[in-house]
């Protein structure tokens, strides 16, 4: 047993070994919290309750207004629910709710982080960077490499709030995974230009730390909401530009700043999905292909193919339960075959 804010709770049980009809008490992160209203106009909580290994759709029944206003929109809860089969996948019904204030310890099992090496993975990006060959691409990529604040916040924030990466170290994981292949795909076209595909690549979702918070919880700053990541990442470029020249007493050739916060703003492709404007260079449309590569790649491995503690769990849930796919996946806008297609 735990000590949790005087509530003495059981040893942690993880998201990802729950099963049906499961009685489920303990601390763990809840977000998106909104009052709903049943056919009966009776109000009800739904919500996202996670731990480092999984997240749940969540709903309480019964609930007052009072009860609500005191839990946080996204924050940490005390809870003691039952786990339920739905459409295919679980939820929790919760009957006891109290907002918490979660030790160190327990914040280790609360966010979800990479399970790769951080001081590796950042390393093996600086080392790709210094393969560009332009003097001012270096010396760009340089600028951003010493401020340290940037740095330490690109090391620990997650790539997205919930689609791919979602998890601390994510960002720097998917920007590791896009310069690699960029690293063996550029080759192939040799009219590309290396250099500013792999600037862009490591520059394009920089402004993610500054849109996200994720010190507790994973949501938006305000300037996130404001403003996002695809606006304030060009903005951070325009800033760093001018460092080149002041600091290494080094123009920019004359395109290269525009092309680069077009790549910046295009990466998302299309408009419907954030981006400022349709990628229009050989580099901003490599960018955008790989970076969806990545991020739709690793959305569907999460979704159909999870960790072994994720099939294990499945495992007891039957396939009665699971099915062969998964419930639509809103950002791939498909379900997933989940079988493994070489098993026996």
């Amino acid at each position: 047993m735990t000590q949790t804010s005087g509530r003495a709770v059981p040893t942690r049980q993880f998201i990802n070994a729950f099963g049906p009809a499961q009685r489920v008490s303990g601390t763990f992160a809840i977000s998106n919290a909104q009052l709903g209203k049943t056919k009966q106009d009776k109000p009800f909580l739904k919500c996202l309750i996670s731990d480092r290994s999984g997240v749940l759709p969540a709903r309480m029944w019964s609930i007052d207004q009072a009860t609500f206003k005191r839990l946080p929109t996204d924050g940490f809860v005390y809870i003691e629910a039952e786990t339920q089969p739905y459409q295919g996948e679980l939820q929790l019904i919760i009957q006891n709710i109290d907002p918490v204030e979660p030790s160190v310890e327990e914040l280790a099992d609360l966010m979800p982080m990479t399970s790769r090496n951080i001081d590796e993975m950042y390393a093996e990006v600086v080392r790709l960077l210094s393969t560009l060959e332009h003097p001012a691409a270096r010396a760009l990529a340089q600028v951003y490499l010493d401020d340290q604040m940037l740095m330490d916040a690109f090391k620990r924030c997650p790539a997205a709030k919930a689609m791919h990466h979602a998890y601390l170290g994510g960002l720097l994981e998917h920007t590791l995974t896009l310069l690699q292949l960029a690293d063996r795909v550029c080759p192939l076209y040799p009219k590309i230009r290396r250099d500013v595909v792999m600037l862009g690549l490591f520059l394009h979702d920089l402004a993610k730390t500054r849109e996200l918070v994720y010190d507790r919880t994973f949501s938006y700053t305000d300037r996130g909401e404001l403003i996002g990541h695809i606006v304030d990442g060009a903005i951070m470029l325009h800033d760093k530009a001018q460092e080149v020249m002041r600091k290494h007493g080094l123009r920019l050739p004359r395109n290269l700043l525009t092309v680069m916060q077009h790549i910046i703003i295009s990466h998302h492709g299309v408009p419907e999905f954030g981006a400022a404007k349709l990628p229009a260079t050989p580099e901003a449309i490599m960018v955008n292909l790989l970076d969806n590569l990545d991020a739709k790649t690793v959305m569907a491995l999460a979704a159909a193919r999870p960790d072994a503690a994720f099939t294990d769990a499945g495992d007891q849930l039957g396939t009665s339960l699971n099915g062969n796919f998964t419930e639509k996946n809103w950002g791939l806008e498909t379900k997933l075959f989940r079988p493994d297609p070489l098993a026996d």
